[in-house]
């Protein structure tokens, strides 16, 4: 269950890394975090995770600002943050299992290759979570997001997506064009937090 979001215990615990709010704030959303952590990454240590995650946290939040409309909900934010160090502790743990079973080549550069699947873990993140914001957004017709995941997403043939709707083509290709307007400039957004 996703617990409700409160902007005052984020504006608090965001004033200080020391605030004895952050306990309400573990109590409140570290069950959400281990339920997603045993349901995607059941692999990985909860705990270390779980910690990494409230750490990288504590980092952003002075300068996140909660406002559902513009940025989507926060519990969307914390599962991508969640997510990256999820990702991050299996690769490590990957990296180790090749080092300590002699696997490790000249193939295996450890600098590129972390910066290049780090990089791109990242890019992946802020697409998901932008992509809920988009999908969370009231202000956004249903058969405008059902087009673009249709032929975006799920990649559907725009003139199958428009017969099946009973509208035209053209009225597709321009919601689509406007969707991908609009999560550009999410992603956008969220590279600049």
């Amino acid at each position: 269950m996703t617990p409700e979001t409160s902007t005052t215990l984020l504006r608090d615990i965001a004033s200080s890394a020391e605030n004895a709010r952050w306990g309400e704030f573990c109590a409140r959303y570290e069950p959400m975090m281990r339920g997603y952590l045993r349901e995607h990454f059941p692999y990985v240590e909860a705990d270390d995770v779980v910690q990494e995650t409230l750490v990288a946290l504590a980092r952003v939040l002075p300068n996140y600002h909660y406002d559902p409309k513009e940025h989507g909900f926060f519990h969307n934010y914390l599962t991508g943050i969640l997510r990256n160090k999820a990702v991050d502790a299996v690769r490590a743990g990957k990296r180790a299992e090749m080092l300590k079973d002699g696997v490790a080549n000249e193939r295996f550069d450890p600098g590129k290759n972390t910066q290049e699947a780090d990089y791109r873990s990242w890019r992946e993140a802020i697409f998901e979570i932008a992509l809920q914001q988009f999908l969370a957004d009231d202000a956004i017709q249903d058969r405008t997001k059902q087009m673009f995941v249709r032929t975006e997403i799920n990649g559907e043939a725009i003139p199958a997506v428009a017969e099946s709707l009973g509208v035209s083509a053209q009225l597709v290709y321009r919601a689509r064009s406007r969707c991908l307007k609009n999560l550009s400039a999410r992603i956008e957004a969220l590279k600049s937090v």
